[in-house]
C-alpha cells in the first residue's frame, strides 16, 4: 500500500498566492523523487477548537489560515529516499517558504485502507 507524508501549517491569508507558487515549484521536484501525488488544501471551514483543533495545533494567529497537505508515495522506502535527496538538492534550498516552519507539523502514515476514487460515488 501507499505511504503518505502529511503536513499541517499556518499561512498568512495574504500569502495564499505565494503559497500556491511554492507548491507549483515543489510539485515537479517531488514527482522527480517518486511522489505519486501532491495535494495542498486551504482551510475554509476549520472550526476553532476548545481542547483540540487544527487552529490550536499550529497556534493559528490572526490573519492566518490552516493549510492541510499531503504527498502520496508508492511506499515508505521511496519517501525516505526522497527526503534524503531533497536535503541535498540545492533547488529546495532556494524554495520560498511562505509560512512559519516552527509551527508546521508533519508525519508519515502507512495506508491501511484506500477506496479507489471511482468507487466513491453513490449509485443508488
Amino acid at each position: 500500500m501507499s505511504y503518505i507524508t502529511g503536513f499541517l501549517t499556518p499561512v498568512k491569508a495574504a500569502d495564499r498566492d505565494r503559497y500556491i507558487r511554492s507548491a507549483e515549484f515543489s510539485a515537479p521536484l517531488f514527482k522527480e523523487f517518486g511522489a505519486l501525488e501532491q495535494v495542498e488544501t486551504w482551510g475554509v471551514d476549520v472550526p476553532a477548537g476548545k481542547v483540540t483543533g487544527f487552529d490550536l495545533a499550529v497556534k493559528l494567529e490572526e490573519g492566518e489560515v490552516v493549510v492541510f497537505s499531503w504527498l502520496k508515495w508508492p511506499d515508505k522506502a521511496t519517501a525516505d529516499a526522497a527526503w534524503a535527496r531533497m536535503m541535498e538538492d540545492p533547488r529546495f534550498a532556494d524554495m520560498d517558504m511562505p509560512f512559519d516552519g516552527k509551527r508546521m507539523m508533519w508525519g508519515g502514515f502507512e495506508t491501511i485502507f484506500e477506496a479507489p476514487s471511482g468507487n466513491m460515488r453513490n449509485t443508488t
